[in-house]
This record gives structure tokens, C-alpha cells and sequence, in this order.
């Protein structure tokens, strides 16, 4: 069932955006040559520790995954894209470093991830980020009321294959708001005028993301981590966006 979000619902989600854009903020910077994931992983639960917020992966169980996660933030490096397991890994020069943060404040929840390239960039791996990065820029400019979620997905994979990317429909954009994912389920690809109307209220999580040779991922023995099948680089961008009558809001933009 989709849910629609009151103007005040829609302000306490901002609330929670601007913490997730924030703390996503500081593992940008803290992602250095020689940092430890388990070092951000820390950070991360501190500060949520500090807010008073709760994690929306702490002891999270989806079908998808292999038992409860025990972690507060998705960290996925080089060819892992999706739910990757923190663990004990040095940071290298060059690594591409997915981040992935979704927190609830005052029952209210947010959720955004964004991809650097840690030390020195190659220029494949800047390309492969700033497409994540056009293709959610692309998809939030259609997401205004009587437009459609086929219009967001069509968006997202006109950017793609654009770029000569391949893409993986099997995750993608969710709604949210009371919990981390909530209905409508937003594929990153699609046809344009199709699926659910988009409606002032809705609130949507926009998620765009892609592997550099492949369209066909994999799943690591940890039961969570998903990796391209091929083993080439991934990147992954997403907000948290609000449809308005003003157009759409995003909620995870940091201030």
C-alpha cells in the first residue's frame, strides 16, 4: 500500500535527511587511503548514538538477506555495489567506496548513498559515478506530480545507456517513510507514462546504480554483499525525494 505523506510528515523527514546528508558528508571525507571500513562503520554508530536515532539496518532481515545485519552503514567497495558488510579492510589507493546510510528520527526515516573514489581517480571510475550521479539528477526532474514511476525509471536508463551501461533491474528505488522500504517499488529501468502516478505525498527513495561491464550481479558468501557477476567496478547514488506540488524536494541534500 502506498502511503502519502502530510506537509508536517514531509518536514519530519527533512529532518532526518539532513542527518543522513550529513553524517554521509563526513565518511566522504573520512574515506582516506589507509582508513579502515570498520573505522567509518564506528563513526557511523556514534553518531547515531549521539542523535538519539535508530539504524534501519541494525538487525534488518529482508528475504534477500542471510539472517539479521548487524551494522549500521552499507560499505561496498570496487565491485560490490549493494549491502556491503563492513569488515576489516584498509582503504587502497584508487578503491571506488559505495556508502549507503538509511536512519530513522523520531520514527520518520531517510535514506541516501553516494560513491567516491578513494586517492587517485581513474578516469573509467569517474565516468562510471558521474553517471549514478546524471542518472539521479535525471530521474528527480521527472518525479513531479502526474508524472509516472515509469518516467523516473525510463529516466534513470536513458542516462545509462547513454553512458553504455548496462542495467540491473532486480533492486532498485523504494518508497519510504514510516519504515526503510515501503511501496511503490521503482526499477531502474522502464517505459515512460507507465506505472503508479506520482502524487503530492509520496515519498520515494531514487537510487540509480551501475557496473561498469555488466548488467548481472552476484552475491558474496556473507549472504548480504552484492558484487557485478564480472567483476568490474560499481557506483551508486540515491536521495531521499519528496513529490510536491512544487516539484519535487529532496530530502537528503546536505544543508
Amino acid at each position: 500500500m502506498v502511503e502519502l505523506k502530510s506537509p508536517a510528515e514531509i518536514a519530519n523527514m527533512r529532518v532526518t535527511g539532513r542527518f543522513v546528508a550529513e553524517v554521509l558528508g563526513e565518511l566522504r571525507e573520512r574515506a582516506q587511503v589507509g582508513v579502515n571500513l570498520l573505522d567509518l562503520e564506528a563513526h557511523v554508530r556514534e553518531r547515531i548514538r549521539q542523535r538519539g536515532a535508530q539504524s534501519c539496518y541494525w538487525d534488518y532481515s529482508p528475504s534477500f538477506g542471510r539472517g539479521p545485519f548487524r551494522n549500521t552503514v552499507c560499505l561496498s567497495v570496487n565491485d560490490a555495489v549493494l549491502h556491503g558488510l563492513p569488515f576489516d579492510y584498509d582503504l587502497r589507493d584508487g578503491d571506488v567506496l559505495t556508502m549507503d546510510l538509511a536512519v530513522g528520527i523520531d520514527g520518520w526515516v531517510a535514506d541516501a548513498a553516494t560513491t567516491v573514489i578513494v586517492g587517485t581517480a581513474a578516469e573509467e571510475d569517474v565516468r562510471l559515478v558521474r553517471a549514478t550521479e546524471e542518472a539521479l539528477a535525471a530521474a528527480i526532474a521527472v518525479a513531479v506530480p502526474g508524472n509516472r514511476i515509469g518516467d523516473i525509471s525510463a529516466a534513470i536508463a536513458e542516462v545509462a545507456h547513454g553512458h553504455g551501461y548496462r542495467v540491473n533491474t532486480e533492486y532498485g528505488g523504494h518508497g519510504l517513510g514510516r519504515t526503510m522500504h515501503e511501496d511503490p517499488h521503482i526499477p531502474n529501468e522502464g517505459k515512460a507514462g507507465r506505472g503508479f502516478r506520482l502524487r503530492p505525498g509520496l515519498t520515494i527513495a531514487i537510487e540509480p546504480w551501475f557496473a561498469a561491464t555488466t548488467d548481472r550481479i552476484v552475491t558474496d558468501p556473507d549472504g548480504w554483499t552484492l558484487r557485478s557477476a564480472d567483476g568490474s567496478r560499481t557506483a551508486h547514488s540515491e536521495h531521499t525525494v519528496a513529490i510536491t506540488d512544487a516539484g519535487p524536494e529532496i530530502l537528503t541534500r546536505a544543508a
